[in-house]
């Protein structure tokens, strides 16, 4: 049977009360150093563990920090946000409480709300790709980050992947590669995606004193159908290489160039974006991509909510996007 403070009570000769103060380390409490030894001593002897949900409510606050999501458990990586959150809040101390809604409104409400009730000191909220999203009300009850989302009208602390920089990154890896008339690939989808990649292709192109061919910016579907579809107009451009909007892209263009009697990287090169490991790194030639840092982003969206790293008076974090070098360019 599990032992009670009223046991440690009996063997410490001492009140309830007493016992109570002394394991809650109860601010102002006025204990004798003889009865808080003896309370510390049974507490040893008996193994006596304090009851962490009555101590979270008393106190008003518990080391448990939530993680609502809507489907990055079941993704090929987008999971790596849930490692990173659970990994930097055992560093700090605290235990990540895991939602996984599947995108379903009610089960959504009903995590948050359990989430709530337990007192968690915050909780993260996060999606499976950047977009925009509507702030569920129930959150305004509590610390919250958004983590690879954003809400436009809504002030809640973010951490988003960079993506002018990860778009900035690949065309400069094509452009250090010695390539000058170099072709973009990007999806007929909005997002913050689309938009941030192609600012950075510019960025980069300008930059290197690059002249920019609205030409060479291709729009396909953001899958291997799309990249397949498009190989032939980017081979008939004439370009030496191409950025792709993501790494199915790029298999899908790898399909099309072979498909033309072509070789990569030897008559074009290519770049792709994700890092998709199942995809990137067994294509051959192996794709040279820029990663989207989902383990960082878990990671500094509990930092965030502790009050770590985000610069005063910002309310979003840019995380930056590494290129991964292999064998495309």
């Amino acid at each position: 049977m599990s032992v009670t403070m009223r046991d440690v009570a009996r063997a410490a000769n001492v009140s309830i009360a007493t016992v109570s103060h002394v394991v809650n380390d109860k601010q102002g409490a006025r204990i004798g150093e003889d009865a808080r030894r003896r309370v510390l001593k049974a507490v040893a002897e008996l193994g006596y563990q304090p009851n962490a949900l009555a101590k979270t409510l008393s106190q008003g606050r518990s080391r448990f920090i939530g993680l609502v999501a809507d489907a990055i458990a079941s993704t090929p990586f987008a999971g790596q946000i849930i490692h990173g959150a659970q990994d930097e809040a055992w560093r700090q101390g605290y235990v990540l409480l895991i939602a996984n809604t599947e995108g379903n409104a009610a089960a959504e409400k009903e995590a948050i709300a359990m989430m709530l009730q337990y007192q968690v000191h915050g909780i993260l909220y996060s999606t499976w790709y950047h977009r925009e999203i509507e702030v569920p009300p129930p959150l305004q009850h509590t610390d919250t980050v958004l983590v690879n989302c954003y809400a436009v009208d809504a002030e809640y602390p973010t951490v988003v992947p960079d993506e002018e920089q990860g778009g900035r990154a690949a065309t400069e890896e094509l452009i250090a590669a010695g390539h000058r008339r170099i072709a973009f690939v990007n999806t007929t989808s909005p997002s913050p995606a689309k938009t941030g990649r192609l600012a950075g292709y510019l960025s980069a192109l300008e930059a290197a004193g690059l002249e920019y061919d609205a030409s060479l910016v291709f729009e396909a579907e953001p899958a291997q159908e799309g990249g397949y579809a498009v190989a032939a107009s980017v081979i008939e451009s004439g370009v030496s290489a191409v950025f792709c909007h993501n790494d199915r892209v790029a298999m899908g263009l790898y399909d099309g160039v072979r498909e033309h009697g072509l070789r990569i990287p030897t008559d074009i090169a290519v770049m792709g974006f994700d890092n998709q490991e199942v995809i990137a790194a067994h294509l051959r030639p192996p794709l040279s991509t820029v990663a989207l840092p989902h383990y960082e982003l878990g990671a500094a969206g509990v930092r965030t909510l502790l009050g770590i790293g985000m610069e005063r008076g910002s309310s979003r974090l840019l995380v930056e996007c590494p290129p991964i070098a292999r064998a495309s360019l």
